[in-house]
């Protein structure tokens, strides 16, 4: 770590010399102390880390297990003997967090993926009658998440009348976050990329727009298979299985997407500091563990 005084008004701020440390009672780490020689500013190690002033660092790993694991906040709390809050809180940190990492990791992945695969997960916002939509981005080689991006959508079907009556008109979103879907992935995909989705009238101006060099392959609409959690498909042989075995894995790790589950998104922007995280153990655990990820 590059020594350097945190004060921004500091004249010299790399001009500072060790002053003793302290041994953290949270970790049991022994942190180093400084002090600037121009302003007389104190810090340590610890004042740039994220996780700066956090009392239950010791949780953090932990929790982000437990998250990605198929295991409620509430239940996450009680197995790590923590108040409810603070595993509430520790969420959009964890996220931050991974978002950063996920970014990077990215980065180095620039120009070399050349097949995707790409399709919508439907969840609720704590009522069937508010839907969301759920936009994700598969590499299909690597099986590697690439984007996921939430937006609001209206109720639909037999719903749509009951949920308009009920809450009022419902804006819909999905252009939106088919767009911010689109502008995170096209940095870093090969211009000659081969696009697979399902029949859905949206994709095609979005590839067209984005990417106007790929090459974009649509298939039907199978129905799907119990098994699955509603996303693996009956059929011998899916063109879309990576991107619908990854909604399926969703479904089964994330608990708030769990068909059939006590536990709802109350807050949309929660969700995708969930999805975030689970990205991040998903590209960095599971897939480099096994050569098919379950």
């Amino acid at each position: 770590m590059k020594r350097k005084c945190p004060d921004t008004n500091c004249a010299f701020p790399e001009m500072v010399i060790k002053d003793g440390c302290f041994r953290r009672k949270e970790d049991s780490k022994t942190i180093q102390r400084f002090r600037c020689k121009i302003c007389g500013r104190r810090f340590s190690h610890a004042t740039f880390s994220e996780a700066y002033r956090h009392k239950r660092r010791r949780v953090n790993t932990p929790l982000l297990r437990l998250l990605c694991s198929g295991v409620s906040l509430r239940r996450s709390a009680i197995l790590l003997g923590v108040h409810r809050k603070t595993v509430e809180r520790k969420l959009p940190f964890l996220a931050r967090r991974s978002s950063r990492l996920n970014q990077k990791y990215l980065q180095r992945m620039k120009g070399r993926i050349h097949n995707i695969q790409i399709d919508d997960l439907i969840t609720k916002e704590n009522s069937k009658l508010k839907p969301l939509s759920v936009s994700i981005a598969v590499d299909e080689d690597r099986r590697m998440i690439l984007a996921l991006e939430v937006s609001q959508i209206p109720a639909f079907g037999t719903l749509a009348t009951i949920a308009r009556k009920k809450y009022g008109h419902r804006e819909d979103e999905h252009l939106h976050g088919l767009t911010r879907l689109f502008q995170k992935v096209t940095p870093i995909l090969s211009p000659e990329v081969v696009v697979k989705s399902d029949e859905h009238q949206r994709y095609p101006w979005y590839v067209t727009a984005y990417l106007p060099r790929a090459k974009h392959l649509t298939f039907k609409s199978e129905r799907g298979s119990i098994a699955g959690q509603g996303e693996l498909k009956k059929v011998a042989f899916d063109p879309l299985f990576a991107v619908n075995h990854t909604c399926a894995i969703l479904r089964a790790n994330v608990n708030r997407l769990i068909r059939k589950t006590w536990c709802t998104t109350k807050d949309p922007k929660r969700l995708e500091d969930h999805l975030e995280i689970f990205i991040f153990f998903y590209n960095h655990r599971l897939l480099k563990k096994r050569s098919t990820p379950l």
